[in-house]
């Protein structure tokens, strides 16, 4: 009865684990939209054709999940324009958007004249993907780009820009709490607990402890010494953060659409 009562009592706590999570995570489109969009915008002839395939099948399928158009957008740049123009620019005149012209969109740029990337969110991927939560998705990418893993690079951006989005804004979507390793480990340590304290009560309570026989009138510290011996100074160089290279801050387009955003190099 009482393994019972343990193993329901671990699965109720489980279930508390992954409950918690739910107020802050976003509703998910019931199915795919059949109709695929282009997506992908290789200008700078980064990709295969196969590869251009697969990633514009995989950035419908996300973010119809989302109802959000992930776009990914390389360009030579040959006119030297600054990334955050080409990427305002290609909104205004694309007018990209999941259900209607210039809606919710999400913007990877690429500019390849001077090695820039950057991420945009646009209509309710703004506050989804703020200027914050863009920078993470950067940061994790940036890596594949400077290893010239472009479309290594662009998955992870798909993925991981999706996850972002299943988050409401204000929440923490590293909060350990929302990995699903981290709630079964914590449903099993506390389930574990449980059954421990009761297998621990069923053995009977021991009444006698290290006072129970001293005679506290008769017992105390015979002596007390303290020595100094020496002390210890421990140096430690601070290491100066050289990375210049990354920042957050998104802005509005000519056409007088804001957006979030990150920017960097690679």
């Amino acid at each position: 009865m009482k393994k019972k009562f343990a193993v329901l009592t671990a699965l109720l706590v489980l279930f508390f684990y992954m409950g918690a999570a739910a107020p802050f995570l976003t509703d998910t489109a019931a199915a795919a939209s059949s109709q695929s969009k282009t997506l992908i915008y290789d200008d700078a002839h980064l990709l295969s054709q196969a590869d251009v395939d697969e990633l514009n099948a995989m950035a419908n399928k996300y973010g119809a999940e989302r109802q959000t158009d992930i776009i990914i957008l390389t360009s030579e740049n040959q006119e030297n324009k600054d990334v955050v123009d080409i990427v305002e620019d290609f909104y205004d005149k694309q007018g990209p958007g999941y259900d209607k012209a210039h809606g919710n969109a999400v913007i990877l740029t690429l500019d390849m004249n001077n090695r820039d990337v950057y991420i945009a969110g646009f209509g309710k991927d703004e506050d989804y993907l703020d200027d914050s939560r863009a920078t993470k998705v950067r940061e994790k990418i940036t890596p594949y780009l400077s290893d010239g893993d472009y479309k290594g690079g662009f998955e992870k951006y798909i993925k991981e820009t999706n996850r972002y989005l299943g988050f409401k804004p204000g929440v923490n979507p590293d909060n350990p709490l929302f990995n699903i390793w981290v709630q079964l480990g914590g449903a099993l340590v506390i389930g574990a607990l449980v059954v421990g304290v009761m297998v621990f009560r069923s053995g009977g309570r021991v009444t006698v402890d290290g006072y129970t026989y001293e005679d506290v009138s008769r017992s105390g510290v015979l002596e007390h010494e303290d020595r100094y011996i020496r002390t210890t100074v421990t140096k430690r160089k601070i290491e100066k953060d050289n990375d210049n290279s990354s920042g957050g801050g998104g802005g509005t387009t000519d056409g007088g659409y804001s957006h979030s955003g990150s920017r960097g190099t690679f």
